[in-house]
């Protein structure tokens, strides 16, 4: 059978709670998150699940814990929001996919509802959002992190973007952070700012004989703001008219079903089998990097509600392969072009499906997708899902050739060539400490006139890493 079975990812509430928050180390373990329902399509129906109630708001608000701060940045960043009904009502339809979810992961662990509030500060929702500091995903997870916290990053997917991994990990991450710190208000700055950071600051704090709570800390502008601006989420979503916002409908209602996959299967083929648009798909499953998602990668396939059934019936008639993309380890390094011509596959869609640039090597050891042939047949094995990544080098610049010597000429000595040998295309000592000094006398005089594109560009704040 090719897909057996659909986990409603968004309803442990009809099967217990998880997870106390309790930490054995600081090293966390990864486990399966997916602890949902498993209801069999062959023999259920999803629409017959249910959910207690018809207004997730409500649901949000009545497990609110944190304290309103009351403090000018908090009512500065309401303010802010209340300015922006637009970006406010935007990212709240955003949020609608996802919320269900992250709320239910958040009562089962009886985290405050204030932390399924965080995605609009980290990334206001958009799951493939990306920062200055290479961290993504709702939950803007860096690459260090991302790995602490298990969260898979090859050639094939980006856990860190991943709906339910994602939501999993930063759960975990913030819980830690609490039972740490003893505070929701220092666990978010840690998460924003780094536990070292805190700790750090906490330490400072003692020296000086200073309180140790968030408000007294000396922290960077960022994460000074970051509570306020959750808390100020908070003030909207428990009274949205005062500050002239609407808050779109939202059911208490899983949004999407997480299906798992028995065999390869091409991203294209799920979309046209169940019957969604492309943005749509790839909003619930922004975590794939390629045209075929692996049975032997243990993932999952998150698709609206009501599309579950449409998928599977259209997949029991479908009679064709469900894959025509399979994967190989490139055993030696060559240009794409000579990859290309030994697979036996075009080189242009080889660069493509892969993101190679061109005049780039693929290094040996390398992961690659190319198209299935009859001689490629089955899934990507669990090893090279796991394990897949793809490095890639400039050739090597090409050795200038020495001239030879005359022939017939008596006692000609091989001219030596090597680096700093004056000849061709090349400056000589004294040249090249002209050309420096030149260099260095131009970069001097655009500094002082403030003329310089270059210099104005890195003059730009740059970002702040997040957990870290």
């Amino acid at each position: 059978m090719r897909l057996l079975y659909v986990a409603i990812a968004t309803i442990a509430l009809l099967s217990g709670c998880a997870s106390t928050g309790d930490w054995s180390s600081d090293t966390p373990t990864k486990v399966d998150s997916r602890k949902a329902t498993r209801v069999n399509l062959q023999t259920q129906s999803v629409s017959k699940v249910y959910a207690p109630s018809d207004n997730l708001w409500l649901r949000i608000r009545d497990g609110f814990q944190m304290a309103p701060m009351n403090s000018p940045l908090e009512i500065e960043q309401v303010r802010w929001l209340s300015a922006r009904p637009d970006y406010v009502h935007r990212s709240m339809e955003r949020s609608s996919r996802y919320l269900f979810y992250i709320v239910q992961e958040v009562n089962a662990r009886n985290m405050p509802t204030e932390i399924a509030l965080l995605p609009f500060v980290e990334s206001a929702f958009v799951t493939n959002a990306k920062s200055s500091a290479k961290a993504v995903g709702l939950w803007q997870f860096m690459p260090a992190t991302g790995k602490d916290f298990q969260l898979t990053q090859n050639v094939f997917r980006d856990e860190r973007r991943d709906v339910l991994q994602s939501t999993d990990a930063a759960l975990d991450y913030l819980q830690r952070l609490n039972n740490q710190f003893g505070s929701w208000e220092l666990a978010l700055a840690a998460y924003n700012w780094g536990a070292g950071n805190v700790l750090k600051a906490q330490k400072r704090n003692q020296a000086a004989g200073l309180p140790t709570n968030y408000e007294s800390l000396t922290m960077p502008r960022e994460t000074r703001m970051y509570v306020p601006k959750l808390m100020a989420y908070r003030q909207i979503v428990l009274d949205p008219e005062a500050y002239g916002i609407v808050l779109p409908q939202l059911e208490n209602h899983p949004y999407f079903v997480a299906i798992d996959v028995d065999n390869d299967i091409d991203v294209a083929l799920v979309i046209k089998l169940a019957e969604i648009p492309e943005d749509e798909f790839h909003s619930l499953n922004p975590s794939f990097n390629k045209p075929v998602i692996l049975s032997n990668a243990n993932q999952q396939i998150l698709l609206p509600f009501g599309h579950a059934e449409i998928f599977q019936s259209n997949l029991k008639k479908f009679n064709k392969p469900l894959s025509t993309w399979t994967a190989v380890k490139v055993s030696k390094t060559e240009s794409v072009d000579q990859v290309a011509k030994g697979l036996g596959v075009d080189a242009d869609s080889l660069r493509l499906v892969n993101g190679i640039p061109r005049g780039m090597r693929i290094k040996a050891g390398s992961t690659i997708i190319i198209p299935k042939t009859n001689g490629r047949t089955g899934d990507v094995s669990s090893a090279m899902a796991d394990n897949a990544s793809l490095s890639l080098e400039k050739p090597p610049s090409a050795v200038p050739k020495c001239p030879k010597p005359a022939k017939g000429a008596k006692g000609s000595k091989p001219a030596k060539c090597g680096p700093g040998t004056p000849g061709k295309g090349n400056s000589s000592g004294k040249s090249t400490a002209s050309q420096h000094k030149s260099a260095s006398t131009g970069l001097a005089k655009s500094a002082k006139n403030a003329s310089s594109p270059s210099l104005k560009a890195n003059s730009a704040a740059k970002g702040v890493n997040k957990n870290q």
